[in-house]
Parts: structure tokens; sequence; C-alpha cells
């Protein structure tokens, strides 16, 4: 992802999942109903109410506790024993010195400097060039475990484009050193299919979260729409998506 062009992947999935691929529809419906078609315009309204549903709290945590429950349903505790933590990176931001690390990779940071406080085992980052122009995510990753939390990372894999890269890549050099399991700390709503990716490439990996979404609730004030619940239910309907792709890949 290094060549300045948008890769089509995040074309597709910004067109395909909401709020933008429910956005046009109901700007290419309202178009078509106002020229007369009846058809239409019960699209629109499908899809403007889809939208709207997305962005309560309830339906949102409701899809993220769809992914969570994997997490922490206890079929997946491990039995391996990590000899290393490896902290996947999420986003960029951009700030008055540049490109720094964004608050989901923040807080995975975070949670994996805690872990290495208590567990002493040494720390992995894995992030590519998300944007033309910006140093790979590990090393702003590797910058900020330095100066935030004081925690040196002992490998730094700058190459991941996405999920599937962070597993493999960080697994060859992991298994470089003779480890075979590892902590892997991201998102709960993330960790289904970065566990997956790690097993794929032959890593044991335990998971280790920040925290879990709060449980779903159903009175009224959750049924108000946010917008901080839209990106929750797309980072859902993004994962969802995600497995999905990895499993064709992997049947084809």
């Amino acid at each position: 992802m290094t060549d300045g062009a948008i890769p089509l992947q995040q074309v597709l999935t910004a067109l395909g999942l909401p709020p933008l691929g429910l956005a046009i529809a109901c700007v290419a419906g309202g178009l078509l109903a106002w020229r007369g078609s009846r058809l239409a315009g019960l699209g629109t309204a499908v899809a403007a109410t889809m939208l709207l549903l997305l962005a309560t709290p309830a339906v949102s945590a409701l899809l993220m506790a769809s992914l969570e429950r994997e997490v922490a349903a206890p079929a997946l505790t491990s039995h391996a024993v990590p000899e290393a933590i490896i902290v996947l990176g999420a986003e960029v931001t951009h700030g008055q010195h540049g490109a720094e690390v964004g608050p989901l990779t923040l807080e995975r940071l975070r949670a994996g400097a805690a872990l290495q406080r208590r567990t002493g085992l040494p720390m992995l980052v894995t992030g590519g060039v998300l944007s033309p122009g910006d140093p790979p995510l590990a090393a702003l990753m590797a910058r900020s475990l330095e100066q935030d939390f004081r925690t040196p990372a002992r490998w730094v894999e700058a190459r991941a484009a996405d999920t599937r890269d962070n597993a493999v890549f960080s697994a060859a050099m992991l298994h470089q050193d003779g480890i075979e399991a590892a902590f892997v700390v991201s998102h709960a709503w993330h960790l289904p299919r970065a566990l997956e990716a790690f097993a794929r490439a032959g890593l044991e990996a335990v998971p280790e979260a920040p925290d879990l979404a709060a449980a779903p609730r159903f009175d009224l004030p959750h049924w108000l729409p946010r917008v901080d619940r839209l990106v929750d239910s797309w980072f859902a309907l993004r994962e969802w998506a995600g497995r999905l792709v990895y499993a064709i890949r992997d049947r084809g």
C-alpha cells in the first residue's frame, strides 16, 4: 500500500458497508421515487430505516456482542504458554507533529504495555503503511510505546496491510526466534478474525482485549440514534464481512 493508489478493497468496503452503501441507496431511491417509482420509494424507506437502526445503541451493541462473545467464551481458553505479546495496529491520525497512532491503536498499546508489565514478555507491534506518505503504523506504535508507556518493542513488523498480513508476518518473525505461542492484543470485536488468521499462520494465539462493550439494552434511550453507535455498527459489520472474505479465500 505504498504506491499512492487507494486499494480496491478499501473502495469496495466503503461502498458495500453502511453508512455509505445505505446512503447511496437512499439517494438513488429518492431520485427514482421522485420520478414516480413506488418501489424505489419503498426501498428508500427501508434503507433509511436500516441506517437509523444501525445508529442505535441497542442494535450496535447486539452486533458487537455477536463478535465479542466468541472471545469471552470459555471454549476459547488456550492452554498455550505465551512467550511474546503481539499488538495489532488499527489506524493513524494526523496532528500538529504529523502522523501518530490513532485512538484505537493507542488503546491496544495501553493494554499491551499493561500486559507486558504483568508478564515481562517481549513485545511485537505490527502494521504497515496505511496512507501514502505516512510511515508504517508499526514504527509509530513502537515510538508511542517508548514515549507514552516507557515500554520497548523488540520486534517491529512494518509490512502488514491487513489482519491476515499481521498474522503471517508476525508469526514468521516469532518463529525465527523459536516462539510458538503469543498473546494477541486487539479489541474484542476484532479478535475473532485475528485469532482465525493467527491459527492459519501456525501461531498459537491467546486473546487479550482492552475491554468488552456494554451488554445490549433495549429500553427507550438505547433506541435513539447516535453517530458513535453507527461507527460501532460499521466496525462490527466490517469484521463479519472480513471473516466471510477470508473464509472464501481459504476455500479457494
